[in-house]
């Protein structure tokens, strides 16, 4: 097996995973949009994410993977010459200011 092809096939786990505990603990749909923006940034941190990746995050928290597009045009997304997608200065300070003394 091609270490691409258990990438997949750990993403699809890991999908599934997600769904699981989202059922058990009654989903996305109990936690406010704000904390939903802010757990999503605290778990994308300071790292570049694929557009693949980015979509999959948005997703595991309750997000359509278009809504990315929004948060680049927002700046609170920046796509940076390496093709990986980033958390802005913006959002850095936004959490910050959600969270007090939570540094990414």
């Amino acid at each position: 097996m091609e270490p691409t092809q258990v990438a997949a096939a750990l993403r699809q786990i890991s999908k599934g995973l997600t769904a699981l505990a989202d059922a058990l603990d009654g989903g996305t749909g109990e936690r406010s949009e704000e904390e939903r923006h802010r757990d999503l940034m605290v778990a994308w941190g300071r790292r570049g994410l694929t557009r693949a990746e980015a979509s999959d995050l948005f997703r595991r928290h309750g997000f359509s993977p278009q809504a990315a597009g929004g948060w680049v045009r927002g700046d609170w997304l920046e796509v940076r010459d390496d093709g990986l997608r980033y958390l802005t200065t913006r959002s850095v300070r936004w959490l910050a200011e959600q969270e007090p003394g939570h540094e990414l």
